[in-house]
């Protein structure tokens, strides 16, 4: 008997409890499985979109799979994603990237938090969830999500995500609000540094640091140890100077000794010039590594990637601010599923287009689709 080609991906999702009953099933729940992740992939946003995707490409399908009664209606695989374990399902998925991902020394690592605007109801009272993610830079991968609880902020939710991935060697940025101690603590204890943004939830700290750097350009750094560097971006009638700098911690900064491993700070004063009219913006940073201005640069931007490279993406390419669903887990699944998707669009480097042209692609072409999916 001639064995099925294998889509790979899907066996690290062979494990997830199939959360019907056995004599309800109709559809094999790695059928259902496959059939969102290769929508998703072609353009499928929703339940109605993968049920249609799936009926137009049967014949395909099925060289991989059993599909004893055919394709599952929308409401069918609503439900299912409305009932899977997204614990579990978190899970399968951090395991698959650990094996697609090649994280070098150096990699950084950010994360920041995303609502999912149109997850919520207020017909039924339920708020739109908002999710926690790790984003590779230069791997260009999702690496996880955690949900942020309800009645509950970032700051919980960021060390969930934290003591799950593999960071040894990394170097980590995360928004002001994940400037806490702990988390800092965390870090070094997954043996990685760190790049915090400091901004007036640690007032005094604040405080201090921006009286530090304004002293210090005072005296034009005459006999102050520092790192510098600087950027200059044209385009679009638009320039921008990017001036970087840091310094090793003082003493004289009350607190700086809670900070786990805190070896310098850092200041990036962006100028932007657009006309006739110049905006000049300072941010301040919190860092564990020695103070090189181009380390620092470099994490600075890669976290600023996050919002270009993965929200924006999510948002624009993949519509996922447009999405109305809303029951249960399904939410939260549906947010993962495009994660799926997006990972296996990035890693497929011979198309040379954006992520919404690799989908029509993926569509249009059961080859090209293949080739995404690594079969």
């Amino acid at each position: 008997m001639k064995l099925r080609p294998k889509i790979t991906l899907i066996d690290h999702f062979s494990g997830l409890t199939d959360p019907r009953v056995e004599r309800t099933k109709e559809h094999k729940l790695i059928d259902i499985l496959t059939i969102a992740i290769c929508g998703m992939i072609s353009g499928a946003d929703n339940w109605v979109a993968m049920e249609q995707y799936g009926n137009s490409k049967e014949e395909w399908l099925k060289q991989f799979l059993e599909l004893p009664n055919g394709i599952p209606s929308h409401d069918t695989i609503g439900r299912v994603f409305a009932r899977i374990d997204p614990n579990e399902f978190e899970q399968c998925f951090r395991d698959w990237v650990k094996e697609i991902a090649q994280l070098l020394p150096g990699e950084t690592i950010s994360i920041d938090g995303k609502t999912l605007k149109h997850s919520g109801s207020k017909g039924i009272g339920k708020k739109a969830i908002h999710l926690v993610n790790a984003w590779a830079s230069e791997q260009r991968l999702v690496l996880g999500q955690t949900k942020v609880h309800d009645k509950s902020n970032e700051i919980t939710a960021i060390p969930e995500l934290i003591k799950v991935l593999e960071l040894s060697g990394c170097l980590v940025t995360i928004d002001a609000m994940g400037t806490q101690t702990d988390i800092a603590q965390l870090i070094q204890d997954a043996g990685a540094d760190y790049c915090l943004a400091l901004k007036g939830n640690h007032k005094h700290l604040h405080q201090d640091v921006i009286q530090l750097f304004t002293q210090a350009q005072s005296k034009d750094w005459s006999g102050i140890e520092h790192s510098f560097y600087r950027t200059i971006e044209k385009g679009h009638g638009r320039t921008e100077i990017r001036r970087y700098w840091t310094m090793p911690t003082s003493e004289l900064v009350v607190g700086f000794e809670r900070w786990a491993v805190l070896q310098s700070i850092g200041l990036v004063e962006s100028v932007r010039k657009i006309g006739q009219e110049t905006t000049i913006s300072k941010r301040y940073y919190l860092n564990s590594f020695a103070f090189d201005a181009q380390v620092f640069a470099h994490a600075v931007r890669s976290h600023w990637g996050i919002e270009n490279s993965l929200h924006w993406i999510l948002d624009v390419a993949l519509a996922e601010d447009d999405c109305p669903i809303y029951s249960d887990y399904a939410p939260e699944n549906l947010a993962r599923l495009r994660k799926i998707s997006l990972n296996l669009l990035s890693q497929e480097k011979t198309a040379k287009i954006g992520v919404a042209n690799k989908r029509l692609k993926a569509a249009w072409d059961n080859n090209y689709l293949a080739k995404v999916l690594g079969i």
